[in-house]
């Protein structure tokens, strides 16, 4: 396979998928690689082609690079599908972030559960049906390699619709927990253990180890010393809980009914209402820079990301094991979650390819944050999966920070309000108003 075929869809996210390139470029088994090219977008694309052979240069390899504006095309015959699309684009998620905030509704980042994680779902799922159609015709054994989020949605989606589809979703959210919680207790990551397991976003540190001792004691002692760090979402679950969550405090804030919908809580834990339309703001402009450097042939510099997709496709390449994180059906891998929920856990990487690794039971307290994330989950596939509009109310009425925030009229207004912004993207069964 060291002519192995990559197919990115989705790779007008030019400055992501620069970063994928330049770690996939850094192995030499991948230098020859077969790289497809797939967006709508025809400027993202020449972009996102110009910034791969630029890459490519830098790195010495000598793929052959391919743009497609036809997603068949790149899929046929590809090993490897690296999924980033985002329908909709910026102008869909204003429009998760502005409704919802007429109704009083807060979010930080909106991507992954909330009002704002259901419709971007529900906006995604017929590509996503698309993608798994086209791969079951063109490219029928390939590894799909996720990234897209809501991750838990999608790739439960893809799970009920696609069985024989192999798709593992791919988030960087437990590695970088973990280097930073190294940094933060003086130990070189390198020579530190660990263990994560729950949903995406919201999976939670059961072991944090140097040498086999318990690397907790000072964690612990690192928060006492800061007073700041108990001004942070994630710290303060960690006191309550007894176990540190994987994701940002931005993200963190979003998935239970504690924080957002309280000003002194906003205000204590300095959250920032709305970041995610600061972020996309810097993407855009970070996309114009990278696009206007090509053009005028002085091409950015591009870093490793350390992701996990290129370090999956070496593995399945080379057979090298590694231990990845990767969202996969649950399937008895934590015994106190749904059995076919979508879950979070270690994973084997090697010739065979990922093979999740089984935990055993969550801690009560972190599983039943987990369950709830899990039911609004289902409730938003099944809307899809049944041509159902009620369970997408279903799914904001079982929501915790939407319910939080909202009687449940109101929630059912909101659902109206969206359905009706999103008309176009959603699949048809799922354009009807309800009303009351």
């Amino acid at each position: 396979m060291t002519e192995v075929k990559i197919a990115f869809v989705g790779a007008g996210s030019v400055v992501f998928t620069q970063g994928l390139l330049a770690d996939l470029f850094a192995f030499p088994e991948l230098g020859h690689a077969r790289i497809a090219l797939h967006d709508i977008d025809e400027e993202r694309l020449a972009t996102a082609e110009g910034a791969a052979r630029h890459i490519a240069d830098e790195r010495g390899a000598k793929p052959t690079i391919t743009a497609h504006l036809d997603r068949r095309a790149a899929l046929e015959g590809a090993d490897f599908v690296v999924n980033t699309v985002q329908v909709g684009m910026n102008d869909a998620t204003r429009t998760d972030f502005d409704v919802p905030a007429r109704y009083g509704v807060r979010q930080t980042i909106g991507d992954t559960l909330g009002i704002g994680g259901i419709f971007r779902a529900l906006r995604t799922f017929p590509v996503l049906r698309g993608l798994a159609e086209d791969m079951a015709e063109l490219c029928p054994h390939a590894l799909l390699l996720n990234y897209t989020n809501p991750m838990a949605m999608n790739v439960l989606y893809l799970s009920r619709i696609a069985p024989a589809l192999r798709v593992t979703g791919l988030c960087h959210s437990v590695y970088w927990t973990m280097h930073d919680l190294s940094q933060l207790v003086g130990v070189p990551f390198e020579e530190v253990s660990y263990l994560a397991a729950g949903v995406n976003h919201q999976a939670w540190v059961l072991r944090f180890e140097r040498d086999g001792r318990d690397l907790h004691p000072l964690l612990d002692a690192a928060i006492a010393k800061d007073p700041g760090l108990l001004r942070r979402v994630r710290v303060d679950m960690y006191r309550r809980l007894g176990h540190y969550p994987t994701e940002t405090s931005e993200h963190s804030a979003e998935y239970v009914p504690w924080y957002l919908h309280h000003d002194t809580e906003i205000e204590r834990l300095r959250l920032p209402v709305g970041a995610y339309l600061g972020i996309i703001e810097e993407n855009t402009a970070e996309y114009e820079r990278t696009r206007r450097a090509l053009l005028a042939e002085t091409p950015l510099p591009v870093e490793g990301t350390m992701e996990y997709a290129p370090q999956v496709i070496h593995s399945v390449v080379t057979g090298t094991p590694r231990t990845i994180y990767g969202n996969v059906p649950n399937r008895g891998l934590i015994d106190n979650l749904p059995a076919d929920s979508v879950v979070e856990v270690p994973c084997l990487a090697d010739a065979l390819g990922v093979q999740p690794t089984r935990v055993g039971s969550l801690p009560p307290q972190c599983a039943a944050l987990n369950s709830a994330y899990v039911s609004v989950t289902d409730l938003v596939v099944r809307a899809a999966t049944d041509g159902d509009p009620r369970h997408i109310r279903h799914a904001a009425m079982a929501d915790p920070a939407t319910a939080a925030a909202l009687p449940v009229e109101r929630i059912w207004d909101l659902c109206d309000d969206l359905v009706r912004a999103h008309r176009e993207l959603l699949q048809p069964e799922l354009r009807e108003e309800l009303g009351h």
